[in-house]
C-alpha cells in the first residue's frame, strides 16, 4: 500500500506542478487552490502516508488503511475537478460536487489518522 501511495502522490506531483506552471506562463491565477490542494492533499498528504505506511508495515494492514486509500483517491479526485470546473463557471452543480469529494477526502484522512494513533506501536 505504501508503494503505491508514493506513486499517486508522484502523479499528483506532477499534475500540480503542471499547473503552476500553466499558471506562470500564461498569468491565470484563476486555478490556485486547485493547484495547492493537488500539491498539498494529493503530492504531499499522499506521500507522507505512503511513508508511514512502508516504515511501520502493520499500519498498511488494517481495514483503516485501505477505507482511507480508497476514500482519499476517490475524493480527492471528484473534489479538485469540481472546483476547477466550478471555477470556470461550467455549471453551478460544481460547488456541491466539490463539497461531497472533500467530505469523502476528510473521511479518508481522519481514517488515516484514526490508524495511526490507534495501532502505530513503538518498536
Amino acid at each position: 500500500m505504501g508503494v503505491k501511495l508514493m506513486k499517486i502522490a508522484v502523479v499528483y506531483f506532477m499534475i500540480g506542478i503542471l499547473f503552476g506552471l500553466y499558471m506562470s506562463i500564461f498569468h491565470v491565477f484563476t486555478l490556485t487552490s486547485v493547484h495547492a490542494h493537488l500539491n498539498l492533499l494529493g503530492w504531499m498528504s499522499l506521500a507522507i502516508a505512503g511513508i508511514f505506511y512502508i516504515l511501520f508495515p502493520q499500519l498498511a494492514e488494517t481495514g483503516a488503511a485501505k477505507a482511507h486509500f480508497w476514500l482519499h483517491n476517490i475524493g480527492l479526485p471528484v473534489m479538485m475537478i469540481s472546483i476547477a470546473l466550478a471555477i470556470l463557471e461550467v455549471s453551478p452543480l460544481f460547488f456541491p460536487l466539490a463539497t461531497i469529494g472533500g467530505v469523502v477526502t476528510v473521511i479518508g484522512i481522519f481514517c488515516f489518522g484514526f490508524n495511526v494513533i490507534a495501532n502505530l506501536r513503538a518498536n
